[in-house]
């Protein structure tokens, strides 16, 4: 919840100045709900795209303060966040609502973006993998290989988000490992080296590199560091 409308627009010029050469790598930003429409047009043109940091499954109805796949998709986003552990943790997204947001996507051209990881005291008690592979489990039930083949998955580690602790690179690589491990065995090997899985937790400049150097770390979900239009250029480009 940060940047308005001004604040927000200004924010994207600057990057698509910094970044927009760049054809390496895909860019997202994904600003409030009440700026996606100006992101989206000052964006219109660029190699960077937009996306929506939550989505409500059903397409309309007296759900007030709720945003739609509709919604999204008119006001410019090609992707969407979906169980971010702020979601989880403070207003009370479950796996099961996840995984109807997740189906609601993967009827339109929007893309999901789906965030699993522990806690710390999960992590402290040895339960990473029960925790992660169960919400993965749970949040991409009922779906075939070829709905998980159009899904990117984003581990967050809780403990390293907004907090300063980072996961080292072979902390993250070993759960991203284990993630597509699970999925070579939930849908297929093809469909396992397909799907991007997503490192989140405060990601910067400085620890880039090596968290994008590990195998199985496809790219980053970036919190902090995307506040600012040179930092996350910085990470775009390392």
């Amino acid at each position: 919840m940060y940047k308005t409308n001004a604040e927000a627009e200004a924010m994207v010029k600057e990057l698509r100045t910094l970044v927009d050469s760049t054809d390496q790598v895909e860019v997202v930003v994904c600003p409030p709900f009440t700026a996606l429409s100006t992101v989206a047009a000052a964006l219109k043109g660029t190699r960077i795209a937009v996306g929506g940091q939550d989505v409500y499954w059903e397409d309309q109805g007296a759900f007030t303060g709720e945003v739609s796949v509709h919604m999204l998709w008119g006001s410019g986003c090609r992707y969407c966040i979906i169980g971010h552990s702020e979601r989880r943790q403070f207003f009370h997204d479950t796996d099961e609502t996840i995984n109807r947001k997740l189906k609601k996507l993967l009827t339109s051209e929007v893309v999901p973006i789906l965030c699993v990881g522990e806690m710390l005291a999960d992590r402290e008690a040895g339960k990473v993998e029960e925790v992660v592979l169960g919400q993965m489990d749970r949040c991409l039930a009922g779906l075939t290989g070829e709905q998980i083949s159009r899904i990117i998955v984003a581990y967050e580690p809780v403990w390293a988000i907004g907090t300063g602790k980072t996961a080292t690179p072979q902390i993250a690589e070993d759960v991203h490992a284990m993630i597509r491990k699970w999925l070579a065995e939930r849908a297929s090997p093809q469909v396992a080296e397909g799907v991007r899985i997503l490192y989140g937790g405060s990601v910067k400049p400085d620890n880039a590199s090596d968290l994008m150097a590990q195998p199985d770390i496809d790219g980053a979900l970036v919190g902090g560091a995307s506040l600012d239009a040179k930092s996350f250029a910085k990470i775009v480009k390392f």
